[in-house]
């Protein structure tokens, strides 16, 4: 059976083909619907505040819970899917996390909704680990930059909708109904996912090995560079959402007293992704790694130093250029750590990913301290403090690569 597995001969999903289309559009869909149901409550944090007489740190909670299962779920859904298949878990993760968000719309517990939204993350886990690897196992490598960027774009883009949508619908009628219809909508493209996305060809089923897999964590974690990284994706995410976390309640007070739905429609910014993550990921083919992270760094900084104005057009143009920063640096470290991983990547990327969304569960609640006593002035001073934490790490890594 061994020598069959080495032999085999894999058949990749060229461009331009019927089942690179089905691939592609599954994948868009998986991508789109993971992401509105993980980023659906962030734009009604401040809706979640008055209606259950939160602060603004319990409220960011429903996000957090989310991330914090997920990053966990993120180191074992990897590994789980080299055992039982590709397909089979992603379908399954976003089939539940679907449902659980339909009845999560029912409830009137927060704890219970902040119990549901863990649920939830748990199973989205088995989405966001998996995907990249379905498609560099089946897809021709002339395509794979495209596919992996029409699913990220999917990513971007289904964080867009999910956060104005719920805004919209909660602010006209409840947040439950705005769950209802986001969890319904990725329940219909659950269907569809499982539908039209081919089964895996090139996938070989392997028995897990308990003492490899944990070895194998244990020895990236004690790898500098990539342990470096790992710091650096905690830091970013936990920046980029405790900014767009508090963003809201900002702007929800005078001067600018704006409604649920006008927030949420910051999160077109969002889109600033689509161009600076291609960009970035051409400039470090040129250029120095270290050196370019620690650009898109300064770069964040810079943004939030402008939202200090009382102004919302220099407001938006901080947040642009803040979110730009992000999404290159994200770019950036995600890639080194595959480029640096020599064996066991999954693992790598799972331990990548696990930072990466802890940072957003412990930031993104952590900071609410900053916010209840110095509002947004406390907020930017402690994200600019982590991100200059994050230059001095990225320049650490420019000396040694």
């Amino acid at each position: 059976m061994k020598n069959q597995n080495i032999t085999k001969k894999k058949t990749y999903t060229k461009k331009n083909t019927k089942k690179f289309y089905q691939i592609i559009f599954s994948l868009f869909l998986a991508g789109f619907s993971s992401f509105s149901i993980l980023y659906c409550v962030q734009s009604i944090l401040p809706i979640f505040s008055k209606q259950f007489y939160l602060t603004a740190a319990e409220s960011s909670l429903s996000l957090s819970a989310t991330t914090s299962t997920m990053a966990i779920g993120a180191l074992f859904t990897g590994t789980l899917s080299d055992a039982i298949g590709r397909k089979l878990i992603m379908s399954t993760s976003l089939l539940i996390a679907s449902i659980l968000t339909i009845i999560c719309s029912t409830l009137h517990h927060w704890n219970m909704i902040i119990f549901l939204r863990a649920l939830i993350g748990l199973s989205l886990s088995g989405v966001v680990a998996i995907t990249i690897t379905y498609i560099v196992e089946e897809i021709h490598y002339n395509s794979l930059s495209l596919c992996i960027g029409l699913y990220i774009s999917g990513n971007t883009i289904g964080g867009c909708f999910g956060r104005i949508v719920s805004s919209i619908i909660a602010e006209n009628f409840s947040w439950n109904t705005s769950l209802f219809i986001i969890g319904f909508f990725s329940l219909i493209s659950s269907f569809l996912f499982l539908y039209f996305l081919p089964s895996s060809k090139n996938f070989t089923p392997i028995n897990i090995n308990y003492r490899k897999f944990f070895n194998n964590f244990s020895l990236h974690l004690k790898n500098p560079t990539l342990l470096t990284l790992f710091i650096v994706g905690f830091l970013l995410m936990g920046s980029f959402i405790t900014i767009f976390n508090y963003i809201g309640y900002r702007l929800i007070l005078k001067p600018f007293s704006f409604s649920s739905s006008s927030i949420g429609f910051l999160s077109i910014i969002y889109l600033t992704g689509v161009y600076s993550s291609p960009k970035a990921g051409i400039l470090i083919n040129k250029y120095n790694k270290g050196k370019i992270l620690t650009i898109s760094l300064l770069l964040m900084i810079f943004g939030l130093l402008i939202t200090q104005f009382n102004q919302i057009i220099i407001i938006v143009v901080g947040l642009i250029i803040f979110s730009g920063g992000f999404f290159a640096s994200h770019s950036i470290a995600s890639s080194w750590v595959s480029a640096h991983a020599k064996y066991a990547k999954i693992q790598a990327t799972s331990l990548y990913l696990f930072f990466y969304y802890l940072g957003s569960s412990v930031f993104g609640t952590f900071s609410g301290f900053f916010w209840f006593y110095s509002k947004w002035l406390g907020i930017s001073i402690f994200m600019i403090i982590i991100l200059i934490y994050g230059i001095f790490l990225s320049l650490k890594l420019k000396k040694n690569n």
